[in-house]
C-alpha cells in the first residue's frame, strides 16, 4: 500500500470542473436575474453590497498566497495554491453577482481583469506547467557564447552581485540566490539593485530564449492583470465609501458608506 501524498495537489480534472462550475454559475445568474427579487437586481442594494464584500475578501486569499510564497514562510505552499484557486473562483462568482448585471459602467472592467486572470491561471496550470516540466527535465542547448565585451560585463555583474549579497544575505550563494519579499522589506534599495543586476545578467546570457514565449509571458501578464484588479478594487472601495453621492448619481445611497461626497448640490 502506497503512502499518502504529503503534497495534496489540485488535479487538472478537478480544476477544469471547478472553473466550469464557476462559469456556469455566472451564466445562470445573468440568465435568471430577471426573475430574482428587485434587491438582487439593484446595484448598491444591501444584498449586492454584501456579495461584493464577500467576493473581495475571498479574492484577498490569492494576495495572501502570493505574500506567503514570496516570503518563504509558508510550510504548505500546495495547500495555499489550492486555496487561492478555489477562493479566486468563488470570489469571481460573487463579484459578478455584485455587479447587478450592469456591465456598461467602469467597475465592470474589473470583471474583465478577473476573467483574464482565470483564463491565464487555467492555461498556465493545464498547459504551460507541462511545458515547464519538459524544460526542467530536458537538456537545454548551450547558451550562445558572449563576445569579449559581454564576458567582461558579466564578470562585473557577478562581482557586483556578490558585493550586494554580502549585505543582503551573507549566508546565501550567489549562484542560487533570488530576492524575495523579506529582502525587499528589510533593505528595499539593495534588493532592487540586486534584481536589476540579475535582470541584466539574464539578458546578456539570453536565458529567456531557453523557454517558449508562453512560459516567458504568462506570469508577467498574470501579475499585471492581478495588480490592475487590485488597483481597480481599491479605487472602487474608496469611491463607494467616501464618494457615495457621486456613485449614486442623484439616486439613493443604499449601501454602507462614510461620506456622500460628489453628489448633486
Amino acid at each position: 500500500m502506497s503512502a499518502p501524498n504529503p503534497r495534496p495537489d489540485l488535479p487538472d480534472t478537478l480544476l477544469r470542473l471547478l472553473t466550469a462550475a464557476a462559469v456556469a454559475a455566472i451564466i445562470a445568474w445573468f440568465l435568471l436575474r430577471g426573475f430574482l427579487p428587485e434587491a438582487w437586481r439593484t446595484p448598491g442594494s444591501p444584498e449586492l453590497y454584501l456579495a461584493g464584500v464577500a467576493g473581495a475578501l475571498l479574492l484577498l486569499v490569492p494576495v495572501a498566497f502570493s505574500v506567503a510564497k514570496r516570503s518563504g514562510m509558508s510550510e504548505r505552499p500546495v495547500a495555499w495554491f489550492n486555496a487561492h484557486v478555489v477562493c479566486s473562483l468563488a470570489g469571481v462568482v460573487l463579484i459578478a453577482v455584485h455587479s447587478g448585471g450592469f456591465l456598461r459602467r467602469p467597475p465592470a472592467l474589473m470583471l474583465l481583469a478577473l476573467a483574464g486572470l482565470v483564463v491565464l491561471g487555467v492555461v498556465a496550470r493545464v498547459r504551460v506547467s507541462r511545458e515547464m516540466a519538459r524544460t526542467f527535465g530536458a537538456k537545454q542547448p548551450h547558451f550562445p557564447a558572449p563576445d569579449e565585451a559581454a564576458r567582461a560585463r558579466l564578470r562585473e555583474l557577478i562581482a557586483a552581485k556578490r558585493q550586494l549579497l554580502a549585505q543582503l544575505d551573507p549566508a546565501a550563494n550567489e549562484g542560487t540566490f533570488s530576492v524575495n519579499l523579506p529582502h525587499f522589506l528589510r533593505t528595499p534599495r539593495l534588493a532592487l539593485a540586486y534584481r536589476r543586476l540579475a535582470a541584466e545578467e539574464a539578458r546578456l546570457l539570453g536565458t529567456r530564449a531557453a523557454v517558449s514565449r508562453a512560459q516567458g509571458l504568462w506570469r508577467p501578464l498574470h501579475l499585471l492583470l492581478a495588480w490592475l484588479f487590485v488597483a481597480g478594487i481599491a479605487i472602487h472601495v474608496v469611491t463607494v465609501t467616501f464618494f457615495a453621492g457621486y456613485v449614486a448619481d442623484g439616486g439613493p445611497v443604499t449601501w454602507w458608506h462614510i461620506t456622500a461626497w460628489g453628489g448633486p448640490k
